[in-house]
């Protein structure tokens, strides 16, 4: 399987609640509500909705993501994107037009300790809804 090929799908219409780990590319555009956790890379599209943690290699977001999002590699924030929660990552890219509400750190190792006086989004800590 080639590095950026797309070996899930979670398509328009469909909702998942739980927890979800892969290995690859995973693309979602439909609403998932849980936790997500990969060395991957997760394409969010355009009309996406996803409510959760996120711990991922690399986040493109082209929809609508609320909660805390770590990702090892980079996060890019396409003109489309809105996001609500925490950002934890060494490379950030947000087009013009994106959404971005939230704490956001940047360090070469972009894991996140939850000890970490520093850490952004304490567990007690919700970050607004999105409208």
């Amino acid at each position: 399987m080639a590095k950026d090929e797309i070996n899930a799908f979670l398509g328009p219409g469909t909702t998942y609640e739980g927890k979800l780990h892969f290995h690859g590319a995973v693309r979602i555009d439909g609403t998932f509500l849980g936790k997500i956790d990969s060395q991957g890379t997760l394409i969010v599209g355009q009309d996406a909705r996803i409510d959760g943690e996120v711990s991922v290699g690399s986040l493109l977001l082209s929809g609508q993501l609320q909660g805390r999002v770590t990702a090892e590699e980079k996060i890019v924030l396409h003109k489309t994107a809105r996001l609500i929660g925490a950002l934890r990552t060494p490379s950030l890219i947000i087009e013009e037009g994106a959404l971005f509400d939230g704490d956001i750190a940047m360090s070469e190792s972009s894991t996140l300790d939850p000890a970490d006086p520093a850490a952004p989004c304490s567990d007690t800590d919700s970050p607004p809804a999105l409208d």
